[in-house]
């Protein structure tokens, strides 16, 4: 064997060398974001069971009112039926899956400020159980979704360095959608108090 080919040979297996370990490392980070993700469909998936439970005590306790229990139940599913493909975590996607679960956590704002109203339900246990699981759900889901956004910028960042970013357009691994925000959430809720 030539010299030359020695070389050839050497600069080949580092070449595949690199190639090998830079695609299994996107590969690896694709995949965080992707565990990631199915870790925030758990959390919603959580907040959509105990919200049934919630549902059924609120009505068994109290003569409530209709409009907002039914609020909630439609709210709840819709943000059930809209799901996302893992593998198209894309922004548009992202925003009809956010819209259907701040769809969700609107109307069940509403149902417990309404259930403010009712000292008898207030004082129930089973609901003070389900409003405690909930208000550790919605931490769950907020810390699932920084966990998700984490992920997904550590994939993000890998595959738009260089020399990554040229590996990751011949092997086809395409930027992820993080979470963002509701619009005008940056500002903060006015309190109200209603004394009568």
């Amino acid at each position: 064997m030539s010299k030359k080919s020695l070389i050839i040979l050497v600069v080949v297996a580092i070449l595949a060398i690199f190639t090998y370990t830079k695609y299994n490392g996107m590969v690896v980070l694709r995949e965080d974001a992707k565990t990631a993700w199915s870790n925030v469909e758990s959390e919603y998936q959580r907040r959509s069971d105990l919200i049934g439970n919630l549902v059924k005590t609120v009505k068994g306790a109290a003569d409530f009112e209709r409009t907002t229990l039914e609020a909630v139940i439609n709210a709840r599913s819709k943000a059930t039926q809209t799901q996302i493909n893992v593998d198209d975590l894309t922004p548009e996607n992202m925003a009809k899956f956010q819209q259907a679960q701040d769809g969700l956590s609107g109307a069940l704002s509403r149902l417990l400020v309404t259930v403010e109203r009712y000292p008898d339900l207030k004082a129930n246990q089973n609901f003070l159980k389900l409003q405690d699981e909930l208000a550790s759900t919605e931490n769950s889901v907020r810390t699932s979704r920084n966990r998700f956004n984490s992920a997904v910028n550590d994939y993000n960042i890998a595959t738009k360095t260089f020399p990554n970013n040229m590996l990751a357009g011949m092997f086809g691994f395409k930027e992820m959608a993080r979470f963002k925000a509701e619009a005008g959430t940056e500002k903060a809720p006015d309190v109200e108090f209603d004394f009568q």
